[in-house]
């Protein structure tokens, strides 16, 4: 069982996360293959990784997605009440990254990117089959902080912390990305801010532009409120 603190405490290290990448297959190429199509009605613009993006709002074809953000919702209503010993949602995790978050809101927003970006990674990468017997299930930030995950959940509980900052939906989006190094698929969040976008990825310790990474081919990226298709 994962104890009170281990979220916090627990570290993976590189080989053996590079190892685990390359075995998990995260979700770029599956979940892409099942999204719409994009109305082209408002034309390609310039995107992040070298390649333009087409914008659309019709989310209903992500449902892991939604279905984290769901159970993010109840989460939050419910965050005090939980058990600290509970596998799927543990209040004592919630409480201790509310505090987190709490003891950095006076920094200036990029040092909140790299404070919430070294805290998360810190956490273990664990398969969703490992995790939940199935081939692919995005957690929730409560269920993360409980039970670890892989990419995606890396780059949903990244999203969601700064969410609770006061970072707006414009400024965030989870991105399915192809790593062209390792042939697989990964997610990354992607954060926008100073006229820069910048990558939070559990595969890199620190926060980098995202012109200066080369080995990800966006495939798309996501808020609450659109999904982009990158093009190149």
């Amino acid at each position: 069982m994962i104890g009170k603190t281990e979220f916090f405490e627990s570290r993976t290290s590189a080989g053996l996360r590079a190892v685990l990448v390359v075995g998990a297959f995260c979700f770029a190429t599956a979940a892409a293959a099942q999204a719409p199509s994009v109305d082209p009605a408002g034309g390609l613009q310039p995107s992040y990784f070298g390649t333009r993006e087409l914008r659309a709002s019709n989310l209903e074809a992500f449902k892991q997605w939604n279905g984290a953000l769901a159970r993010f919702s109840k989460e939050s209503a419910e965050k005090l009440e939980g058990s600290c010993e509970e596998k799927r949602f543990n209040a004592c995790n919630y409480l201790k990254l509310k505090q987190f978050l709490d003891s950095i809101k006076a920094k200036d927003r990029m040092a909140q990117v790299v404070a919430v970006n070294a805290l998360i990674n810190k956490a273990k990468y664990v398969t969703d089959d490992s995790n939940w017997n199935q081939k692919e299930y995005w957690n929730s930030p409560g269920e993360f902080m409980a039970r670890f995950g892989d990419c995606e959940d890396f780059a949903i509980a990244k999203f969601v912390a700064l969410e609770m900052l006061g970072f707006s939906q414009e400024s965030k989006r989870v991105v399915a990305v192809k790593d062209l190094n390792l042939k697989v698929g990964h997610a990354v969040l992607v954060v926008f801010l100073d006229g820069k976008s910048w990558v939070l990825d559990n595969q890199i310790p620190q926060v980098i532009e995202a012109a200066k990474i080369r080995h990800y081919d966006p495939v798309f990226s996501i808020n609450q409120k659109y999904w982009w298709r990158h093009i190149r």
